[in-house]
């Protein structure tokens, strides 16, 4: 995933919702509660997961950006991938094959069905890459930077690649198919609202007006008999209290003091918060002095990561390591040979003797330079991203405690992309780490996505250089052999380990929040299936797995 991708994913879950009202309320010692619409039956679920501004556009084209949230339960990509550990799941493609890295065959699943009643085939999926292709603002994925040309052979789309790339298997299958008995007539499908869609998805489209909508189980979808929602309802307004008290039976959202807010307004009120990546410390490796190892590592060991996760995200985060992976979501990727799973442990001690690799000594409180001159520099977040400036002003704190002078420049969200982007930065919080793991090191490392301070890209914004990074990369692309894959993603570890390109805090979190009094089966750390967020395709693998409490006596 494109690391602008990732950027979005984390800061729609960090939006501090219910923070003032969850200290206003123990401030009273007022219990909140939860009440749900009596209205609502036991067959119906209730999601907060789309929002209008302040009301909805009847829009269910889902390659489009301002596209309704359950046009992604409509419309279904040939592979599920988990993003917490890019799990490859089979979907509207059965089987696919990898006969070399320029070929990918998807061999498609037998007896699906269009919600109108045409028969799923082939020549659907080749018409929706023909369609990303002559309409390449629809091409999300970025399937089209990869394929060379698409063929079908009776079930099997055979899919050739441009060059040498195995990774494009899970770029490729997250495209969502479309119908070509629809689509083909449709004369400007770039800004088309597609207001009736038709989809191979589990829901198609019930009521709907510009403040509610509502979705009603497909009885023809290809796996009918593993969905138990008989109705959805997604209201356009939530406040912040409203996340809690409405008797939502899903939400996704940071709450402050969650076991007092949402925990306690419900006995069926459950959570579970994973880590969906890694926020870190991203120095322009273009601005001395980071463009010095030893000054990366020095403020590295000087960083105290467990009082900066505990600040940051209110405890409900961990301390993360130096490699890159988000653990455990991908501990089978990791390197044993790397001490403490590449966690770094405050030293200070051990950061001044790094500084002094390159002349950088105490002068009283202050870290100064061969030319005497106090260590100091800016470091740049955005404003309104709470978590992340907690995160700032500890790590300030903290260096200031051996001698480095930094300042916190606060951009609205729009300026600070913009100057991570085009590299106006010293030093920035931003973030590492992908559920796959290929894409997670590719966006960090990859030299394809270096462009001078001034110049703007969508990844590896440290502007990092390797020969050797390059190397593995390719190399990984070349080949289709796990273990052989497995090998470099640990020598990519190592290099993130050793070089520092960006220095890991904490893990950011996915905020799923859940109710039981309904629906059962919901993902958690015990069950991991599936990110528990409630948009993109995710859904489509929990909504299978979701069982109604009373559904045996319906």
């Amino acid at each position: 995933m494109a690391e602008t991708h990732t950027f979005r994913r984390w800061r729609r879950a960090a939006v501090v919702g219910l923070a003032a009202a969850a200290i206003a309320l123990s401030g009273c010692s007022i219990q909140i509660s939860s009440q749900p619409d009596p209205s609502i039956g036991e067959d119906t679920m209730l999601i907060n997961a789309d929002h209008g501004n302040p009301f909805f556009t009847k829009n269910f084209n889902p390659y489009l950006t301002n596209t309704r949230t359950a046009s992604r339960w409509i419309y279904e990509p040939l592979i599920l991938v988990n993003p917490l550990d890019g799990e490859l799941n089979p979907w509207l493609a059965s089987a696919w094959s990898q006969p070399d890295a320029r070929t990918i065959v998807m061999t498609l699943r037998d007896g699906v069905e269009w919600s109108d009643g045409e028969e799923f085939t082939a020549d659907d999926v080749a018409f929706t890459f023909q369609l990303l292709k002559d309409e390449p603002s629809l091409d999300i994925k970025g399937a089209w930077q990869h394929i060379d040309s698409v063929e079908v052979d009776g079930s099997d789309v055979v899919f050739h690649l441009q060059s040498e790339d195995a990774p494009s298997l899970s770029i490729l299958g997250q495209t969502m198919i479309v119908p070509e008995h629809i689509w083909k007539d449709v004369q400007d499908p770039g800004t088309w609202r597609n207001e009736d869609p038709v989809g191979t998805g589990p829901f198609v489209l019930g009521n709907y007006n510009d403040q509610q909508y509502s979705m009603d189980r497909n009885p023809d979808y290809w796996q009918a008999d593993r969905i138990e929602i008989e109705h959805i309802i997604l209201p356009a307004t939530n406040s912040q209290l409203d996340t809690v008290t409405r008797g939502y039976d899903w939400a996704y959202a940071f709450i402050s003091d969650v076991e007092g807010t949402w925990g306690a307004a419900s006995p069926d009120n459950t959570w579970w918060f994973p880590p969906g990546g890694v926020i870190s410390l991203v120095p322009n490796l273009e601005v001395a002095p980071f463009d010095d190892v030893n000054v990366r590592r020095g403020i590295a060991l000087a960083l105290d990561r467990e009082e900066i996760a505990e600040t940051a995200s209110e405890g409900y985060m961990k301390p993360a390591g130096q490699t890159g992976l988000i653990l455990p979501n991908q501990e089978q990727y990791l390197d044993p040979e790397i001490p403490d799973a590449g966690m770094i442990a405050q030293d200070e001690d051990a950061a001044l003797a790094a500084f002094a690799e390159s002349g950088y000594t105490l002068d009283g409180d202050r870290l100064v330079g061969p030319d005497g001159e106090q260590l100091e520099f800016s470091l740049t977040t955005a404003n309104g991203f709470s978590d992340w400036t907690r995160a700032a002003q500890t790590v300030q704190r903290q260096l200031g405690d051996i001698g480095i002078k930094v300042s916190l420049k606060l951009p609205q969200p729009a300026g600070y992309q913009s100057a991570i982007g085009n590299g106006d930065f010293e030093m920035a919080i931003g973030g590492m780490g992908n559920g796959d793991v290929y894409q997670a090191f590719n966006s960090l490392l990859s030299s394809d996505f270096y462009v001078p301070s001034g110049e703007s890209t969508t990844n590896n914004f440290e502007r990092y250089r390797s020969p050797e990074a390059d190397a593995l990369l390719a190399e990984y692309r070349a080949t289709v052999d796990p273990q052989r894959q497995g090998e470099i993603v640990h020598e990519l570890q190592n290099i993130v380990y050793d070089e520092l390109p960006v220095i890991g805090m904490y893990y950011g979190g996915i905020w799923g929040l859940f109710n039981e009094a309904k629906f059962t089966g919901w993902p958690s750390a015990d069950d991991p299936y599936m990110i528990p967020q409630n948009y993109d395709s995710a859904p489509l693998m929990i909504f299978t797995h979701l069982k109604r409490v009373n559904g045996d006596d319906q």
